[in-house]
């Protein structure tokens, strides 16, 4: 399960990347830029649900302070 965690945020940060060099490059590359973004947005949504759904199936266990 961590490995698929880390793939989906090194996926997230490519696409953080990526957008940001588009956005350097100019304003005529906004398509690109939105693009980038869009997959950076619907990555993330994506893991969120996915953590949910490891959670519910306990495949997750959250870690809460120790007393």
């Amino acid at each position: 399960m961590r490995v698929v965690i880390v793939l989906f945020l090194l996926v997230i940060l490519f696409a953080l990347g990526r957008a940001l060099l588009q956005l350097v490059r100019g304003p005529s590359r906004s398509e690109k830029l939105a693009r980038s973004l869009t997959l950076r947005i619907a990555v993330s949504v994506a893991l969120f649900i996915l953590l949910l759904l490891a959670w519910y199936f306990g495949l997750l266990q959250p870690h809460g302070p120790t007393p």
